[in-house]
């Protein structure tokens, strides 16, 4: 059966999103860390703003994009229909 997604809740897709994002970018900051620590000079840490900073950063931004690209959504589906999807019922093997 071929359905169409009417509608998606902009803060509920943003508040997930960005979480994930956040923790996502610790993939690349804890590396980037290791590497700033050998590259500093003696007696200096890592800047450590700089691990606070970027998972802030993409949970702000990622926030506010899938916000808008949401609310973005939820304006067109009704000129140019919803994304498309088909399903079946459980124990319905085609």
């Amino acid at each position: 059966m071929k359905q169409q997604i009417a509608r998606f809740s902009p803060h509920q897709n943003a508040k997930v999103f960005a979480v994930l994002m956040a923790l996502g970018s610790l993939v690349f900051v804890v590396p980037f860390m290791l590497f700033a620590g050998m590259m500093t000079p003696e007696g200096m840490g890592p800047p450590m703003f700089m691990f606070v900073l970027f998972p802030v950063f993409y949970l702000v931004f990622g926030y506010v994009m899938v916000a808008i690209g949401c609310a973005i959504y939820n304006y067109m589906v009704p000129y140019i229909g919803g994304i498309e999807y088909e399903s079946q019922a459980p124990g319905n093997d085609a």
